[in-house]
């Protein structure tokens, strides 16, 4: 069976460890640690203590990539992802999900395949590079779009030997998800499942709420032999009450669940 994972990034601005706990109450397979500003999501031991607790293992952990994480661990992106391959591996985790380097990251950009290279061959983790979309640019009009990334949103005009397919990024890009899942090929090891409408901007919808191929996807994984992992990154920071997050967790799993076959 494909495993279904929870990030803990659905439950911001609540605490990796309330992750971990609704994953165990509401039934997921595990957790992916989603590295940023919470400072149990930076803390291995306290991660690993929260796994024991719940018995929730650690699929996987998001590297800190995002802009507001460029000083988590280090200001050096290199240190960045080597700690985030060492985090795995403290925590029995298959995988590492990374962002493309920024553009103004050149150096970093200029080595980031063979040090993707040396990184898996060393430790046995998958670093699964992740789709990402355009931004509007600072004072630019309303509808400019610009790529932040180097040397595109596009991980597959690289080619890497481990991606990620994100759903809301799909959207938010206006890229074929379908498509883009069949140049990923068997390369495709993770999967971040959300919904999005269509609108530049990252929505992380509850599958099923917006227009990407939600549901072709997860079943195209299964008749495709699909053995990497899928995870719920879901976007709940408006909900009203714990119970409501809850809920919008629980509908997300069994979309998951039922389009999965399980």
């Amino acid at each position: 069976m494909i495993p279904v994972g929870l990030s803990t990034a659905s439950v911001w601005p609540l605490r990796a460890g309330t992750g971990f706990e609704l994953a165990a109450d509401l039934g997921f397979d595990g957790v992916e640690v989603m590295v940023w500003v919470d400072s149990v999501s930076q803390n291995v031991p306290e991660l690993r203590r929260w796994s024991r607790r719940t018995g929730m293992p650690v699929l996987s952990v998001h590297s800190p990539s995002l802009l507001i994480t460029q000083r988590v661990w280090s200001p050096d992106p290199v240190v960045r992802l080597r700690r985030s391959v060492e985090a795995a591996l403290d925590l029995e985790a298959r995988t590492v999900v990374v962002h493309p380097p920024f553009r103004w990251q050149r150096r970093y950009a200029d080595q980031f395949p063979d040090l993707l290279a040396e990184l898996e061959e060393t430790s046995g983790i998958e670093i699964a590079v992740e789709n990402m979309f355009k931004v509007r640019p600072p004072g630019g009009r309303r509808d400019a779009r610009m790529s932040a990334f180097r040397p595109s949103i596009d991980p597959t005009d690289v080619g890497y030997e481990h991606y990620t397919l994100d759903l809301s990024h799909s959207a938010a890009a206006g890229m074929d998800a379908m498509a883009l899942a069949h140049r990923m090929g068997p390369a495709l090891s993770h999967v971040h499942l959300a919904d999005g409408t269509g609108i530049p901007k990252d929505e992380h919808l509850v599958p099923g709420r917006g227009n990407q191929p939600c549901a072709a996807l997860l079943e195209k994984l299964v008749t495709g032999g699909f053995d990497g992992q899928v995870v719920l990154e879901v976007n709940t920071r408006r909900a009203p009450s714990p119970a409501h997050r809850m809920k919008e967790l629980a509908e997300a799993l069994l979309f998951a669940r039922f389009h999965l076959g399980q």
